[in-house]
């Protein structure tokens, strides 16, 4: 039995390697389907322009090819690159991304979704927009709330012209004025939630509250009360 093994083992040997090499060149020729998350790239976007509207940040790739191929692809090194040089404001459609998909010679990709992109640029503009001051809580008795202001009263909103237009005013986060017998002073955020638009320079402002006593009112003592007399005028001639 043993010599039935070891008998022309060179031969045996050969064969064995050959079999093994037909084995993996079958394997690694064998076509397979993977999947990958694909970062979507704006490149070049004009300077004086932004995008306004929702754009899918990862694509849905499903990619077939030889396994030996497949295996030399890394996610990291797959991307869709859209140029938007030179690119006019309005509204844009981006079709066929498979072919701005950056994959080696041999694959090929079987599903793509998104399979094309609608992208709309707006131009950049700025908008000087007063500072409305939230308040929250009360002074103590015997105290109101006299000037307040804000510094700055206004800021910069850029972003968007489209919803720049509706952007009227920018709010304070609320200033507490509980139980305050003087007047003070105050660094609060700003609060603005724009989709296209963002506050450009001020994320603050110092608001200044000032606080006033409130003088009594006289107490009346019922009992020392003298109700004035009243004179009623009589028209014409008294006399009998």
């Amino acid at each position: 039995m043993f010599k039935l093994f070891t008998e022309n083992w060179t031969l045996k040997l050969i064969s064995l390697i050959f079999a093994l090499l037909l084995w993996m060149f079958i394997m690694g020729e064998r076509r397979l389907e993977v999947g990958y998350l694909v970062p979507l790239e704006l490149q070049n976007i004009p300077e004086e322009l932004m995008v306004a509207n929702e754009v899918a940040r990862l694509v849905d790739v499903r990619v077939s090819g030889p396994r030996t191929l497949l295996m030399k692809v890394s996610p990291n090194d797959i991307s869709i690159v859209v140029d938007l040089t030179d690119l006019k404001p309005g509204l844009t459609t981006f079709k066929r991304l498979e072919e701005r998909l950056n994959l080696p010679s041999g694959l090929r990709v079987t599903r793509l979704s998104p399979s094309f992109i609608d992208l709309k640029l707006e131009r950049r503009k700025q908008k000087e927009i007063p500072v409305k001051i939230t308040l929250a809580g009360e002074p103590l008795p015997g105290y109101q709330i006299g000037r307040i202001m804000a510094v700055p009263d206004k800021v910069v909103v850029e972003g968007g012209e489209t919803e720049l237009k509706g952007v009227s005013e920018v709010t304070t986060e609320s200033v507490d004025l509980d139980g305050v017998n003087e007047g003070f002073s105050v660094i609060v955020p700003l609060v603005h939630r724009g989709t296209y638009t963002y506050l450009k320079d001020d994320k603050t402002v110092e608001v200044q509250v000032e606080v006033q006593s409130v003088e009594p009112l006289p107490l009346i003592d019922d009992d020392n009360f003298e109700q004035p007399e009243t004179v009623q005028e009589v028209e014409g001639d008294s006399a009998p």
